[in-house]
């Protein structure tokens, strides 16, 4: 949510106020560190912000960062980052839960340095193609291996699919499949089958996970696809 709706504000696609409302809808108040995150990006553009990146890592998977080494152990572990870009400066910023009593839930954004842009990261279009490919062959795994198939994947409420304004139609459209086959993933070992059958459809399932994570991330970078080459 961080990461489309502060490029949809960079990019001139919407205000301040609302998106920060849209981000804090989904985890709640949002600190960095203890500034609130209205005041957080309103500081970070007078430093000369340009746009959020998105890191969706996985053990093994580094997709989206470039180091240093503190930034991408704490995105790992968290599942996700963005990545904050001032001119030749790049600050990654890392959710964790903020509890504070027995009623206040919300999100706490912690800084590390990060490392430049990755470069290798997919167009949207690129994205997609992968992802028919990857959803076709898990699909036949699935259906080999057997066990009870769902009619249509279900559906997501905040699952991180719906982009912001500003992003063209494609990048929509991927954003909200990937997001809810990734539902799909993480239910696949409620399906019924044993644990020789998921084993059997294992590396389609890894390869689908790992089409999902680069189709999210390029849906999220696709506002800036026509100036890829900056």
């Amino acid at each position: 949510m961080l990461v489309a709706w502060g490029n949809a504000w960079l990019t001139g696609h919407t205000g301040l106020d609302e998106a920060a409302d849209h981000v804090e809808e989904v985890g709640g108040p949002t600190v960095v560190g203890d500034v609130p995150l209205r005041k957080y990006l309103a500081n970070l553009r007078s430093g000369g912000l340009s746009g959020f990146r998105l890191a969706l890592p996985a053990p093994g998977d580094p997709l989206g960062l470039s180091g240093p080494p503190p930034f991408n152990s704490a995105a790992v572990d968290a599942g996700q980052a963005a990545v904050a870009v001032l001119g030749d400066t790049r600050l990654g910023l890392v959710p964790s839960l903020d509890l504070r009593g027995s009623s206040y839930v919300g999100v706490r954004l912690d800084v590390h340095e990060a490392g430049p842009v990755r470069q290798d990261l997919p167009s949207v279009a690129e994205a997609e193609r992968e992802l028919s490919e990857a959803m076709r062959e898990a699909t036949q795994a699935l259906a080999a291996a057997g066990g009870p198939a769902q009619e249509r994947p279900p559906r997501v409420g905040d699952g991180g699919g719906e982009l912001a304004p500003g992003y063209p139609p494609r990048a929509h459209r991927v954003s909200a499949l990937a997001t809810r086959l990734g539902t799909v993933l993480r239910l696949a070992e409620e399906r019924g089958l044993t644990s020789g059958e998921l084993a059997s459809s294992a590396a389609a399932l890894r390869e689908l996970d790992r089409a999902v994570r680069r189709a999210i991330v390029a849906a999220h970078h696709a506002i800036f696809e026509p100036a890829r080459h900056t």
